[in-house]
């Protein structure tokens, strides 16, 4: 995939506007509904993270890495958490929490860059596209536009947002946005050349929206929620702010990891799931606080899963199928999909029971109430209410 050029305040690459039409003032609107996406970078194994305690299996596969069965925090008889994701737990508890098990795709490529960019074109194995599924579903469906149709907060990889049309904003936090907006002047200066003019327009807008949003952080209520100081506990505090104060996007993306595994795979996972699951828990809390929580989805994705086996690293190697998780206040908590079976594998891999693609088209259908042609071969999954 192609990467688009983003302008870049002070050289610094704290913040980016994607060079699409702008229409970035009109905050009056309201915030309706918002996909948060949060990205499981480097490849999560899924084993370890959604546990099947029960398969002797996974026991044979696993000698030093497998979770013990004590502490598995169950959520059935045959299936249980990480029991470093208390937090996640409680959610499950409040029936909030969708897994979806056993998420691959057929003829699953194990290369980080290749996979990921499958991920987020919705494209085959071996099809390659240029823009994200996110940018295809809005191509066809501008009213699911907004003033802003994404934002990345990050290291500024637009992913499943990336295309020519898409009004992106990249940041690492809204301060530094504000703080690096500010250095623009709202005058376009008089010029003949018509990229540099281009350039100035793009600077005015940023500015005038640096007002705006400045404006409604100044005037929002505090909510009192206490976020892990964290990379991916700040990011979830961020767009609790976005969303709370009323900024309209369609789409938030964040990201957490590196989950690539490889070596010494019990403590390194351990502390990401851990981070990922008070993050999100602190998220709950506060979307419930500002009357939010009903219109925020929030999904997990990652390149690929993991190996069956451990390697002899104490970690695991690039695989394919894994679970992923689905939440918010419309989410019917349970599972969908099944779990892959230990006892037949495919040369040491998960065999996949979903197609990545049927989250995207349940998104597409049931959560944004449209369609779009590329995804409509795919059954939608039944986790909305």
């Amino acid at each position: 995939m192609q990467r688009r050029n983003f302008l870049k305040l002070g050289g610094l690459g704290l913040f980016g506007l994607s060079f699409g039409k702008l229409n970035l003032p009109a905050f009056a609107q309201d915030n309706n509904k918002v996909l948060v996406l949060v990205e499981f970078k480097g490849g999560n194994d899924g084993l370890n993270t959604v546990i099947p305690f029960s398969d002797p299996n996974y026991y044979k596969l696993r000698p030093s890495i497998a979770v013990n069965q004590g502490s598995v925090l169950r959520l059935s008889d045959s299936l249980g958490l990480n029991p470093a994701m208390n937090n996640l737990m409680k959610i499950w508890n409040e029936k909030d929490l969708g897994i979806v098990l056993g998420v691959g795709y057929p003829e699953a490529n194990r290369s980080h860059f290749r996979s990921i960019e499958i991920w987020e074109t919705a494209s085959n194995s071996t099809e390659i596209l240029q823009d994200g599924w996110i940018s295809r579903v809005f191509d066809k469906s501008t009213k699911l536009k907004k003033d802003i149709d994404g934002i990345i907060i990050g290291q500024g990889d637009e992913g499943p947002l990336s295309g020519l049309k898409m009004n992106n904003l990249v940041m690492t936090s809204p301060e530094q946005f504000l703080k690096d907006a500010k250095r623009f002047k709202s005058v376009i200066n008089e010029t003949e050349n018509n990229s540099l003019e281009h350039v100035l327009r793009v600077q005015s807008e940023i500015y005038k929206s640096a007002n705006i949003i400045e404006k409604q952080l100044k005037n929002k209520p505090e909510n009192n929620v206490i976020f892990p100081q964290t990379n991916i506990g700040k990011q979830f505090q961020y767009a609790a702010n976005i969303i709370g104060d009323n900024i309209p996007v369609s789409v938030i993306k964040l990201e957490h990891g590196s989950f690539d595994t490889h070596t010494n795979q019990r403590a390194n996972q351990d502390k990401l799931l851990k981070d990922f699951s008070d993050s999100l828990y602190s998220f709950k809390q506060s979307m419930i606080k500002a009357n939010k929580w009903n219109n925020v989805l929030v999904v997990t994705y990652s390149e690929f899963g993991r190996r069956a086996s451990q390697n002899g690293s104490n970690g695991t190697d690039h695989g394919t199928a894994a679970p992923h998780f689905i939440t918010g206040g419309q989410v019917k908590g349970g599972f969908y999909g099944s779990q892959p079976d230990l006892s037949d594998l495919n040369n040491g891999d998960l065999k996949f029971k979903v197609d990545y693609r049927s989250i995207y088209s349940s998104i597409t259908k049931k959560w944004w109430s449209n369609s779009v042609d590329f995804l409509v071969k795919y059954p939608t999954i039944d986790f909305l209410k």
